[in-house]
């Protein structure tokens, strides 16, 4: 059996590590952070999607509906807080109806199990909900992720694997017989790397000697939750129908494993990788970001949704005002702030985001350069294809 670095303790990095180790690999996964699941991972609202949005035939899409399963299996077998809630996406208006089919049409594409109601049925499923239609998807839910990531992280230790914490990676370099890896307090000689490092998956790859296409440019997701005393306005996922002009799902409500209403995120150029705050500003990555010619494409097509964007990050009533075309009523008054979290977006040189998961590899590397949501969903299956790839490799 072979000695494999992974790089990331997120849930792709362990799902991976787990799959690796219990198949008798000896593997140590490498975190610059004290603890799993920091970043992506810990700071999502816990969506197990259904494969609904995603383009037939991609592998977000063939992931996805396995990997509702399989994640839901995974939490049932090892006592993990989940709840299958199913979603309702609603249309406000008539104009969204053309898009709300669309999708309808892309559910029957990817084997996803949805109904489409009146406004009347979707006030069944949600009574404090406002639309002229909807699409209810029932193999919807939520689920702990951090939970998920622990039970991970303790199948890697029982299966012998090691899991260092705060010992961040700097370069690795293959030869011919394996791939020298060097971190901040050690150096290694293992037969392969996987770089499953999210927010850093570009500046991983550059240091283990690959020229990616891609950079990571990192989006903050910003969210709410709302008081107490509002929890009972909403039963389980109400989404908007996507903007088709912008390519984040829009703000939309959550009701959470532990009974919370996730509200947002909202989507803005972060400026840092660990930007959480308009006042975390780093400046390389900054200037990284700046410097990509991607990110001025990308802000030339989408400069009127993301000017909308900027103007709700600064304003808590018209957020407020956003989730209230959703289920009328809500006001600032009800919204308390939430973590936010960021968003590790790939973005190709001519402006376009990379839509589907994105993998390269050289002769004993893989690099995980592309997971954004569904990514937790899909964290399992994930780990298969890297299993897979690394056979072949092998080979």
């Amino acid at each position: 059996m072979s000695r494999i670095i992974v790089i990331g303790a997120g849930i792709v990095g362990l799902a991976t590590a787990q799959r690796l180790s219990t198949a008798g690999h000896q593997v140590i996964v490498l975190e610059k952070d004290p603890d799993v699941a920091l970043h992506q991972t810990g700071r999502n609202s816990g969506v197990v999607h259904s494969g609904l949005y995603y383009t037939p035939g991609s592998a977000k899409a063939r992931m996805c509906h396995a990997g509702s399963r399989s994640m839901y299996r995974f939490a049932e077998d090892n006592g993990i807080a989940f709840k299958v809630t199913g979603k309702l996406v609603v249309a406000t208006s008539s104009e969204q109806i053309p898009a709300l089919n669309e999708l309808t049409k892309r559910a029957g594409a990817n084997g996803v199990l949805v109904r489409s109601v009146s406004a009347a049925e979707a006030r069944e499923i949600e009574p404090a909900v406002r639309s002229v239609a909807g699409l209810h998807v029932p193999a919807t839910g939520i689920v702990d992720y951090t939970g998920v990531c622990l039970a991970l992280a303790e199948q890697i230790r029982l299966a012998g694997g090691e899991i260092r914490l705060g010992e961040g990676f700097v370069a690795a370099k293959t030869r011919s017989d394996g791939v020298a890896v060097t971190t901040e307090k050690d150096e290694f000689r293992v037969d392969y790397l996987v770089n499953c490092a999210g927010l850093y998956s570009d500046r991983v790859a550059m240091a283990s000697g690959l020229r990616p296409s891609v950079r990571i440019v990192p989006f903050r997701g910003e969210y709410f939750e709302l008081v107490k005393e509002r929890h009972d306005l909403v039963n389980g996922l109400i989404y908007p129908v996507p903007d088709p002009r912008f390519p984040f799902l829009g703000v939309h409500l959550t009701k959470m494993v532990n009974g919370s209403v996730h509200a947002g995120p909202n989507a803005v150029l972060a400026l840092a990788r660990e930007g959480y705050r308009w006042r975390d500003i780093n400046v390389r990555d900054l200037g990284e970001s700046l410097a990509w010619p991607g990110l001025w494409q990308l802000g030339a097509k989408n400069i009127v949704p993301g000017a909308k964007e900027m103007v709700r990050s600064a304003s808590k009533a018209l957020f407020a005002r956003s989730l209230s075309q959703l289920v009328p009523g809500i006001t600032s008054a009800d919204l308390v702030p939430a973590p936010a979290g960021v968003r590790a977006q790939a973005l190709n040189r001519d402006g376009s985001l990379v839509d589907d998961f994105l993998v390269e590899r050289d002769a004993r590397q893989i690099h995980v350069l592309n997971a954004p949501s569904p990514a937790a969903t899909c964290a399992l299956e994930i780990a298969g294809y890297i299993s897979a790839e690394l056979e072949s490799i092998a080979s």
